[in-house]
């Protein structure tokens, strides 16, 4: 087969609503029943590989018969009511790419019935390249229909940032380290100096990439997560912690990650976690920057942000917003506190 013989349909991959049914992961929900927002990104992200399936264009495809790696590179989602083990979600993709574009842009709605009656649960807007796979042997030009959201690299489309000396790396990230290190290390050091900030150096491993070189959309969703977890700890008020004392979660109304450039397997991969606000003792906003280090110089994949919160669990079925106490306000704003 060839990009002649594909039997895609442009006119409703860019023009035709796309609906299916989808259920959450079982990994996805960590606290009684409730699905964290990386897997209800998860549900966004399967939803819109639905709609390419549906225009005859499926990742596999893509890859295989045309050398497209169909990449999410900015994915922007608003959680609006709380996804539960089990729901059954109704997905909805609305393509909304607009002339001149240089990204395949959808909406996607995830919906569910709460007590007989339909609820909004998700509102997300995701953004598609087509990233060439020059691994392997050179592809096939792509479809002139698609050949607009191909790019030579991750984040091709936008302007060109600064170049940023960097610091002579640290060799820290041997297997022995773990979960990499958040200690003493000059480039971590140099990214978080006069912020109130966290910073983790982690060697990208296998499992977060795909197209078998580079870091993918879930794998950053993975990595905020994971840098959220560890910046709690290191503050004093883990999650773990603050379940034990008083029965409280932090819950996530919003998240976006937008990737920057490419970030390849087996590289070492900087991440800063940075609390931009506290608002009204409710929430918090924070952004997650990615990093990694060649010829000498720093090359941002990735940047981020998410607004958390805290719900007490009031039951296994439910919970509720609460303000923050004195306690996880100084933590959070860096500020010494009293245990």
């Amino acid at each position: 087969m060839t990009a002649d013989t594909v039997p895609m349909s442009t006119k409703s991959l860019f023009g035709n609503t796309t609906r299916t049914t989808l259920r959450p992961r079982y990994e996805g929900s960590n606290i009684c029943t409730w699905i964290g927002f990386k897997h209800v990104n998860y549900l966004v992200e399967e939803a819109v590989l639905e709609h390419f399936r549906g225009a005859g264009l499926p990742a596999r495809t893509l890859f295989e018969e045309l050398g497209l790696g169909l990449d999410i590179v900015d994915l922007d989602t608003r959680i609006l009511h709380a996804l539960h083990m089990d729901d059954l979600v109704d997905a909805e993709v609305v393509p909304a790419t607009k002339e001149g574009d240089p990204v395949l842009v959808f909406k996607v709605t995830l919906s569910l019935e709460r007590d007989g009656q339909p609820v909004k649960a998700v509102a997300s807007k995701v953004k598609v390249s087509l990233r060439p796979a020059d691994y392997l042997r050179s592809a096939a030009e792509p479809p002139a229909e698609l050949a607009p959201f191909a790019v030579a690299r991750l984040g091709a489309h936008l302007p060109d940032r600064q170049v940023v000396p960097v610091a002579a790396p640290a060799d820290n990230t041997a297997l022995s380290q773990g979960r990499g290190t958040t200690a003493a290390d000059p480039v971590l050091e140099q990214l978080t100096e006069g912020d109130n900030a966290f910073g983790w150096k982690w060697r990208i491993p296998y499992p977060y990439c795909h197209f078998t070189e580079r870091l993918q959309m879930s794998g950053y969703l993975r990595q905020m997560e994971e840098v959220v977890d560890l910046f709690l700890a290191d503050r004093g008020i883990s999650i773990k912690q603050l379940l034990d004392d008083r029965k409280w979660i932090p819950v996530v109304p919003h998240s976006r990650i937008q990737i920057l450039d490419e970030a390849l397997m087996e590289e070492d991969l900087y991440t800063v976690y940075t609390v931009e606000g506290v608002f009204k003792d409710f929430t918090y906003t924070s952004r997650m920057d990615c990093y990694v280090v060649r010829d000498c110089r720093l090359v941002q994949t990735a940047t981020g942000r998410i607004t958390h919160g805290y719900a007490l669990i009031e039951s296994r079925r439910d919970w509720r917003l609460v303000n923050f106490d004195d306690r996880v306000v100084r933590a959070l704003n860096g500020e010494p506190t009293a245990g």
